[in-house]
Formats: structure tokens, sequence, C-alpha cells
């Protein structure tokens, strides 16, 4: 199954972008809604900002063609409706599925793309927006992934054995980010810097601007991810301003898709072993790494890892920023505690790299 550009382009068009006022005028800022959630651009120099947008629509339609399950003509939709078997697919799609199944191996099977099934179960079966609220009927079973080793991924050809739905949450928003981010640069002849957020997944290309992109940590708000304005959305005091001079920021939160079932709480951060939202201490991890999906995926798994995600980041060698349910943060791997300062990330990619700090089934 391929994407065509008629589709992308008919995507691209469905939102368009607002401009963003900073009081910075050597930054030009724009957001609109994507994926789902909120997509926040900021790039220098100003006057390649319409190019910039450009390309980030086309990267971001295509990325949902290829792996949203809440489109019924997604690729991915397309391989629920099959029921297993042996695919082609996309490069697009193929990518995704490669660095899902990479990350759960670097994880140690904290995340895992064959959750699908466990979401479905717990009511988070169509876009968040249009789920009810505090539905009452009784939870069913709970639904235990799988396991990724089931899946097998030969170049384009993927494997999937009937009943497995893959689901790419832990990972897809990061790889859109780090897509998104290396489309701009290209755009814009390898000259300036980019910055893209996608619900907080920050990913950066170029040069950034001097002193570092500024970017606020999630707090206590359930707000979705980081800001990459430098203001904070949700009010004050509730985040932490840090400066990034390169590679990227994820952000994972109970807080922010969330929902009642039978009087229980639901959120989108399953465990996998269990099939039940993660109940661990954190209700924010934020994680800094080479690329997004590196840090996407630590972030999911420091939240189903609960008491051992300080133990498990510090092996990883990853900044982060961890906040409990009461308030307190644990600062680890060089995230600097004080408002301002600057992040270090370590020069390496495991999800791209094929080899990881973790590994081993669940």
């Amino acid at each position: 199954m391929t994407t065509t550009m008629t589709s992308v382009r008919e995507r691209a068009a469905a939102a368009p972008w607002r401009r963003v006022y900073t009081g910075d005028q050597t930054v030009a800022v724009a957001q609109r809604d994507a994926l789902g959630t909120t997509a926040r651009l900021a790039v220098w120099p100003p006057d390649h900002a319409d190019g910039a947008m450009a390309a980030v629509d086309a990267v971001l339609a295509a990325l949902d063609l290829q792996a949203s399950r809440f489109r019924p003509d997604s690729e991915i939709s397309w391989l629920y409706r099959r029921s297993g078997g042996l695919f082609m697919l996309s490069d697009g799609l193929a990518e995704a599925v490669r660095v899902a199944l990479e990350a759960a191996r670097w994880t140690g099977g904290l995340t895992d793309p064959t959750v699908g099934q466990a979401l479905i179960s717990l009511g988070y079966d169509r876009d968040l927006v249009t789920i009810d609220p505090d539905r009452r009927d009784p939870l069913p079973a709970p639904v235990p992934a799988p396991g990724w080793r089931q899946v097998r991924l030969d170049g384009p050809l993927l494997h999937l054995p009937a009943g497995v739905r893959l689901d790419l949450g832990a990972t897809a928003k990061g790889l859109g980010s780090d897509r998104a981010a290396g489309a701009v640069l290209a755009a814009t002849g390898h000259t300036g810097g980019a910055l893209i957020s996608l619900g907080g997944d920050i990913a950066t290309a170029g040069i950034p601007p001097r002193g570092g992109w500024p970017i606020l940590a999630a707090g206590q708000s359930g707000q979705d991810g980081a800001d990459a304005s430098g203001t904070d959305p949700a009010g004050a005091g509730l985040g932490q301003l840090v400066r990034l001079p390169r590679g990227a920021v994820a952000t994972s939160s109970i807080g922010y898709r969330s929902w009642r079932r039978a009087g229980r709480v639901m959120h989108h951060i399953v465990d996998p072993r269990t099939g039940l939202p993660a109940d661990g201490p954190w209700q924010t991890a934020s994680v800094a790494a080479m690329t997004c999906a590196d840090a996407n995926a630590a972030a999911t798994a420091a939240i189903v890892a609960g008491g051992h995600a300080v133990d498990w980041l510090t092996d990883a060698g990853l900044p982060a920023r961890l906040v409990s349910h009461g308030g307190q943060v644990r600062y680890l791997g060089g995230w600097p505690e004080q408002d301002g300062g600057h992040i270090e990330v370590p020069q390496r990619s495991w999800v791209y790299a094929g080899t990881g700090p973790c590994g081993g089934a669940r």
C-alpha cells in the first residue's frame, strides 16, 4: 500500500498554521493541530518559515496516513483488517515499525508495539476527543501484549501473527518530529536551524539560536509534553525552562490522554506486561536524547518502569526529569536542576543504530 501525493496534500491542507508571537523577531514560530495533538515549528532565519511549514505538512500528512490507527484509510488500519499474515509495507511504515521494534528491544520490552489490542480493550479505540469521558460499562479482562518478538520485519516485509494489533504510540511522534526536523533543514538549504514539537516531543536540526532552544519541560499540569516557545501555556510554575543546544526532548505524561471507564481513570501509557495503564510513582517523565525517537521511547519506558525508572534511566545514561504524583522532581543524568540550564545529550542513537543500553525479553 502506498501513500499518494494527492492524499498527502489534502491532509496537509486540513489544519492551517497559526503564527505565534514570542517577542523574538529572529525566530519564526507557528503551530497547528496535527496527529491528535499540536504541532509547533520554530525556525530561523524567519524568512524560512513558509518553506519549513510546507515541509512539515508533507511529513505529518504522510505519517498520519501510514501509522494512525484512528483513520480507516491508513496503512496500519489496513493491516488490522487483514488479521495477520505477510505484508509488503511502504518505506515509511516499514521505518516506523522498525523503530518501534528496536525501541522495544533496547528498553527490554518496557515499550512494545503489540499493545494495540490492550488499548482498544481499555476504550482507546478512537481519537481521544470522540471517546466518552466517563464510560460506565465494566472493563473486560486485561489483555497483556502478545510481545514484540512475535513480529518480524525483513526490510519492507512484515510478518504479523493473527490477532496482533500494532500501536506505534511509544515512538511514532518522536519519529515524526525527527523526520520533520530533517525535512525542514533540507527544504531550507541546510542553513539556519529548526525545531519541531509534536505534542511536546521535540526534535532539532541545524544551528540552534544563541544559547540553545528554550524548552519548557512539563510539570504537574497534565499538559501534552513540553512547549518550545519559552512560555508556560498551562499556568506559571508548572514547568521548568531549560535550553537545548542540540538533540531532542520527549515527555510522557499520564495526565494528558486520559478518560474514565467503570469509575476508574484510564490513560494511554499501557504496561505491556499487564495490559493495564502503568501505575508507577511518576506522572511525568521528560528525557533528552540525540533523536526524538530515542527520547520518546525512553520517556514512555520510564513511566512503565515505575519504581525502577531511576535505575533504568541511570543505566541508559540519558538526561531525565521525573515528576511524581505528589509533585516531587528527580533530576537524572545531568538534567539541569536550575531554570535556564543547558541539557547535554549523548552523541548516539539506539533505535536507529540498532544497539542499546538495555535488552532481553520481558
